[in-house]
């Protein structure tokens, strides 16, 4: 119970928090009330450090009372999302090449814990390429849930985009269909798209959306028997109360944000709902640990002269994008100019040095068949020029004489 109580303050109150300072002073204060209120002698490395606590009820989705619980066993979660991975890239065209590391996890975690509770959102905080839209993708899959997304086309505008959330409300307040909705900031040309989503957040509407026919198509035969089950009257005021509860209730608001510059300062200023009304997630760039581990993912099927090369190779890519990453710090203190090194970006560099390995390798191997071939076509002359010699030498005597006789 205790440690449940920690995860819970810790993604309500910690996941806001932007500074590592204020981070650790949250973390000591935890460990102090636990200690106070729970009588509890949890080590905080038990919880905060290495082993991190895990809660969720990934592990018992197909059980008819998801439970959500303290998961202790990491290697069963690993095996459990490594198996729900492979069912998604079969159930689509679209496939994913994901890593579990330890961060990668509680991630999925915090995004299973918001789209498994009622009118749960999340705001995902990070640079281009940490992983946000694929891992809310990986929690919609495992939920049932559709994922959906905008299509950005030419002269897409407003109305467009309210469109597109009214087919969304539609089908999740009258046909009940979960539904997580991802916005990225790249999706967001006006910033109309935003202060509609701020509305659906605060109070499940959008001023001025509904139309005459779309207000019929509310008050229709399927909601007024979904009103009546709930045992209600079916008046024109309730079935739109009701119609905009399963909404809120059924709609999963997924943001996908850039901390890099004032803009996100500014929305979250002028729009309160984005912070207020959602849960945050902040990722964070990537631990050594992180690195080694998905270099050791990429490159564990790569041919190589034995394991010390193998890993020697994955320490290198590691300790390549923390130069570089160093070097963009290093940057900024002496130009004031950023440069940004994201987990994308890190397995570009893998994906280029296998594709170029394989390049190379290619090279060689053609190089090595070009020089063989030679080789053989050298040899396989030497033998006929060794053959015509010696038809040359054995028809020497026969020329002479035929020449004697011709009196030559």
């Amino acid at each position: 119970m205790c440690k449940l109580w920690m995860n819970e303050v810790t993604r309500v109150f910690h996941d806001r928090l932007v500074d590592e300072t204020d981070r650790e002073w949250f973390i000591d204060l935890v460990m102090d009330l636990s200690g106070r209120e729970f009588r509890s002698n949890i080590d905080r490395d038990d919880v905060f450090g290495e082993n991190k606590v895990m809660v969720g009820d990934l592990l018992k989705l197909d059980a008819p009372k998801k439970l959500y619980e303290v998961m202790n066993e990491k290697k069963k979660l690993h095996k459990a999302l490594i198996n729900y991975l492979d069912e998604f890239n079969m159930s689509t065209t679209s496939k994913m090449n994901l890593v579990f590391f330890d961060d990668a996890i509680l991630h999925i975690l915090r995004i299973c814990r918001v789209l498994r509770q009622s009118r749960g959102s999340i705001m995902c905080i990070g640079m281009g390429g940490s992983g946000k839209q694929s891992l809310i993708r990986m929690g919609s899959f495992m939920y049932d849930m559709q994922f959906k997304q905008v299509e950005i086309v030419k002269g897409f505008n407003q109305k467009m985009f309210r469109n597109f959330i009214k087919e969304m409300m539609f089908e999740s307040g009258i046909h009940a269909k979960k539904i997580s909705f991802v916005l990225t900031d790249n999706q967001i040309l006006d910033e109309g798209f935003l202060e509609d989503v701020n509305n659906l957040l605060n109070t499940g509407e959008i001023p001025n959306l509904m139309q005459a026919e779309d207000k019929d198509l509310i008050a229709g035969d399927e909601m007024r028997k979904v009103v009546t089950d709930m045992k209600k009257v079916d008046t024109m005021e309730i079935l739109a109360q009701t119609f905009v509860e399963r909404v809120r209730e059924n709609l999963h608001i997924c943001l996908c944000m850039s901390p890099v510059g004032e803009l996100l300062r500014v929305r979250c200023r002028r729009f309160p709902s984005l912070v207020n009304c959602c849960t945050l997630d902040w990722f964070s760039p990537w631990p050594k640990e992180a690195l080694l581990y998905v270099s050791s993912e990429f490159l564990k099927d790569l041919d190589m002269p034995n394991e010390e090369v193998r890993e020697n190779l994955s320490q290198m890519c590691a300790s390549v994008h923390l130069s570089v990453k160093n070097c963009a710090d290093q940057f900024w203190e002496e130009l004031r100019r950023r440069i940004y090194t994201t987990p994308k970006s890190y397995l570009d560099l893998i994906s280029l040095y296998m594709n170029k390995l394989d390049l190379k390798r290619q090279e060689y191997t053609q190089n090595r068949d070009r020089l063989a071939i030679g080789l053989k076509k050298l040899g396989d002359t030497k033998v006929d020029i060794d053959d015509f010699k010696q038809q040359l030498k054995e028809a020497t005597p026969k020329l002479k004489a035929s020449q004697e006789e011709l009196g030559v």
